[in-house]
């Protein structure tokens, strides 16, 4: 299960707030099914940071969430930053929500896009890149595969499928 946060934090506390990020994280990371947080800064003048927190399950992160170890934490963020926070299955970064009260599509539509858009390209890579790799050490052979498919996925071809699909991904109701 994973969560993501955004941190809007006060001008001029930024030093604070990550002290108090890295306190958060190693609290956190005691608690049993924790599977790792991601802090991602903000650029240039933005003050948004954002947490990416997964845990194994549902039940372990909502031990997490609302255990006193994370309130106590959260009281010392009194005025400091504000807090975020949206609930994901893990592929909605691949599609792009038209707008923030959207949710995500359920997760058969991501599930049968993420198919369509995998398929082809496996194929594609299958035809080309892996007959050319095939001197290569298998540690380096299995790398090449993932090293184009997950940004091409990423960055190319998810963005625009779901553009593409927005209308049955998000139908309006």
């Amino acid at each position: 299960m994973t969560v993501v946060f955004t941190w809007d934090v006060v001008k001029g506390r930024e030093a604070e707030f990550e002290e108090w990020a890295h306190g958060i994280t190693a609290e956190a990371s005691r608690f049993s099914g924790h599977l790792g947080a991601t802090w991602l800064r903000p650029e240039g003048r933005d003050r948004r940071y954002h947490t990416v927190l997964r845990f194994s399950d549902g039940a372990r992160l909502g031990a997490w969430l609302e255990s006193p170890e994370r309130r106590k934490w959260m009281d010392r963020l009194d005025g400091l930053a504000d807090e975020d926070r949206t609930h994901t299955t893990g592929m909605e970064t691949w599609f792009s929500l038209p707008d923030r009260s959207v949710s995500a599509p359920p997760r058969w539509k991501m599930v049968l896009v993420t198919f369509g858009a995998v398929y082809p390209l496996s194929l594609l890579l299958q035809a080309t890149v892996v007959p050319a790799a095939q001197g290569l050490p298998l540690p380096l052979r299995g790398a090449v595969f993932p090293l184009l498919l997950v940004p091409l996925l990423t960055y190319v071809i998810m963005p625009g499928l779901s553009r593409l699909l927005r209308r049955w991904l998000y139908p309006t109701r």
